[in-house]
């Protein structure tokens, strides 16, 4: 069972979150701009805070949870639009 948050997991966790950060990024929806910019906020948010629990509390589950709910806002904002993304490696979106 792969049940353990090991520092591999993590760092690849971050890097994923951090390159799908970089994508939608540049990719807000113009006609939607401001709801764009609220989700790639609250994502954003999210990934700072997983590097706080990570690098100064030394928590691994909440840095974890918190990546989680950084891809989750970059997913959903994605899948409605927000961002034009096309990579289904990054996101919950299919690649045309």
């Amino acid at each position: 069972m792969n049940n353990k948050i090991t520092e591999e997991k993590l760092a690849q966790y971050f890097s994923i979150t951090k390159e799908a950060l970089g994508k939608a990024k540049v990719a807000f929806d113009k006609e939607r701009l401001s709801q764009a910019e609220d989700f790639f906020d609250m994502a954003s948010r999210y990934f700072k805070d997983a590097i706080y629990f990570k690098n100064k509390k030394e928590d691994a589950v909440l840095a974890f949870a918190a990546l989680n709910y950084a891809h989750g806002w970059l997913d959903a904002g994605a899948r409605i639009g927000l961002f034009q993304v096309k990579d289904s490696r990054l996101f919950t979106v299919d690649d045309e």
